[in-house]
């Protein structure tokens, strides 16, 4: 009878250590994932986001004024109305987007891939746009107009240039 108990209780932690790993093998799983992410109206002026993942993330109304997002995955991001006035944002992936009422004055958007991307009252003032994909952006007409001033560039990962991005005459 003792031998039986034994077993049983064996048996058990076994069981509970398997579906520990097993959860734990689940949650790091390879390649690791995403997390979306919420800076949503948080003050984070000169953080540093270069070379990560922030698909998804959210940044709403967020002070990100010289802000380095250099090299980052930014698809899906929401950026409405965030304050992005001299932020770094150099080869980033900004597909699908939203920027639409965000500040992007003075903003270094080199070689970005903007596609898709919602930016209806987003206001580039005197950004750095050479290399910049803007497919299927939606912009407002005088945007469109001040952006195709300074447009120049091929973008290196789409091979689109940014004045035929823009619909620049």
């Amino acid at each position: 009878m003792n031998s039986r108990l034994s077993d049983r209780i064996w048996a058990s932690i076994l069981s509970v250590l398997l579906g520990v790993v097993l959860s734990i093998t689940a949650t790091f799983s390879y390649p690791p994932t995403a997390l979306a992410l919420e800076y949503n109206k948080e003050i984070l002026v000169d953080a540093d986001f270069s070379g990560r993942d922030l698909t998804d993330s959210s940044f709403t109304k967020a002070n990100l004024r010289q802000s380095n997002f250099s090299n980052s995955n930014l698809r899906g991001v929401s950026f409405f109305a965030a304050n992005l006035e001299s932020a770094n944002l150099q080869g980033t992936d900004l597909t699908n987007a939203t920027l639409d009422s965000a500040r992007l004055m003075k903003a270094d958007l080199t070689n970005a891939v903007l596609e898709g991307a919602f930016a209806a009252n987003a206001k580039f003032d005197g950004a750095i746009i050479d290399g910049a994909d803007f497919t299927d952006v939606l912009l407002r007409p005088d945007e469109q107009k001040k952006l195709c001033k300074v447009a120049k560039g091929t973008n290196p990962t789409t091979g689109r240039d940014t004045r035929d991005t823009l619909f620049c005459p």
